[in-house]
């Protein structure tokens, strides 16, 4: 429509100054190189205002391109020059999320891993300058720092190949019940003070890739078991889901709970959330020998690896997580 605009205008300006000049005496040839100088004119006032958002948005592009994401275009206009402006700009605020969140991404990481590395060169160095003696309870104090340590690579490594989608799933058939037990047995090895219940449907079996699958239900009960009150039991439900061979999954502990302001959050990376209680902290995870930040993250990635959904359920005190797993085929 624009278009259709200057070319009616320069041609009315071009017919207007001929007709103009006749009566003066002025004849075709010398008025109309003057009608379609006036013209040009009149082109090129209406054409700068229709580019001038794609000039913004060049300029804008070489800000971005030195790592300023801030800047914005102007959109005025209806047209397709003011769509390309609307989708530049969110564009722009996307590109900003994206360097601010791996810049936060960055910190957080280097501040956990400089947590575990400085606690254990304490230890290290205590026990080489002979001011603590090598005792073992000294030893497993330094040995649970490098198996944080670990966890936090291992973790970064799963979410750098989840981010490349490199992961894949290896289905297999499982006996939910000897599944859960077994994870139940590895949580308790690790948490010594906690109490662990299972409640599984018996003969319920479900397709699912193990190794995911373990990851998802470990980091539950590492984040009950070290937010729950010692000695409280943390149970972990199986029962088959709505449709036939899918599976649901929970874990329940007794705990502060987690606000609901802050349940879709606890799944993000590094994610601390925010006190349930002025005295307690449902994800104080930044404390010597806490998680990482990461479990909850990686449970939601390898639930959604597989189709399903996790989330936190509304529960009067304490905090339960439902795992829905869809019934998928053997390969």
């Amino acid at each position: 429509m624009k278009f259709g605009v200057v070319v009616v205008v320069t041609a009315c300006v071009a017919v207007l100054i001929v007709l103009w000049g006749y009566p003066l005496g002025f004849r075709a040839r010398q008025t109309m190189p003057v009608g379609v100088l006036i013209s040009l004119v009149v082109i090129q006032l209406l054409a700068h205002g229709m580019t001038a958002p794609l000039r913004e948005m060049t300029a804008a592009a070489r800000a971005m391109a030195r790592g300023d994401y801030s800047r914005r275009v102007r959109a005025t206009s209806r047209d397709e020059v003011g769509e390309l402006a609307h989708a530049f700009n969110r564009m722009a605020a996307d590109l900003a999320e994206v360097d601010r969140q791996r810049r936060e991404f960055v910190a957080n990481v280097s501040h956990e891993l400089r947590t575990p590395i400085s606690a254990l060169r304490a230890v290290l160095e205590n026990v080489a300058d002979g001011v603590t003696l090598a005792t073992p309870d000294v030893l497993d104090s330094a040995l649970d720092q490098t198996e944080r340590l670990g966890r936090l690579v291992t973790q970064l490594l799963d979410l750098s190949r989840a981010d490349a989608g490199a992961a894949s799933l290896d289905l297999s058939r499982l006996d939910v019940a000897a599944f859960v037990a077994d994870v139940t047995a590895e949580a308790a090895a690790s948490h010594p003070g906690a109490r662990f219940v299972s409640d599984v449907t018996p003969g319920l079996h479900a397709t699912a890739d193990r190794d995911r699958l373990h990851q998802v239900i470990a980091n539950l009960l590492d984040n009950a078991a070290r937010h729950g009150p010692p000695g409280t039991p943390v149970t972990v439900t199986a029962r088959p889901g709505a449709a036939p061979g899918g599976l649901v999954l929970e874990v329940a502990d007794e705990g502060p709970g987690i606000p609901p302001a802050e349940r879709t959050r606890v799944f993000e990376r590094f994610s601390r959330g925010a006190p349930s209680t002025p005295a307690t902290p449902r994800a104080a995870q930044g404390t010597p020998g806490g998680g990482t930040g990461l479990g909850l993250a990686i449970a939601r990635w390898a639930t959604d690896l597989h189709g399903g959904d996790i989330t936190v359920l509304d529960t009067p005190e304490g905090c339960r997580i439902r795992v829905r797993l869809p019934a998928a085929p053997l390969p």
